[in-house]
């Protein structure tokens, strides 16, 4: 069945929250020279906030995936 227009929003909330914070990651793994002015605690709140920001957008994704995935049948049942 087709996504109504709201849960195909929600995905692309998600999805860009996921890009992100994968980009955010990678900047602070690969190039932390680039980020400026941070101390060592700004640079951790900065890394747990993003891997905060990846988890919720995975687990959005799996969710909306589970429920309202390709068969929406599943939301009287709860599974796929």
């Amino acid at each position: 069945m087709k996504k109504s227009r709201v849960i195909q929003a929600l995905k692309a909330q998600a999805v860009a929250d996921r890009e992100k914070a994968l980009l955010a990651l990678h900047l602070m793994r690969d190039q932390a020279v680039a980020i400026g002015d941070h101390t060592a605690n700004d640079f951790l709140k900065d890394a747990t906030e993003s891997l905060q920001l990846l988890v919720d957008a995975e687990d959005k994704l799996e969710v909306i995936e589970k429920y309202f995935g390709e068969d929406e049948s599943a939301l009287s049942t709860g599974a796929r």
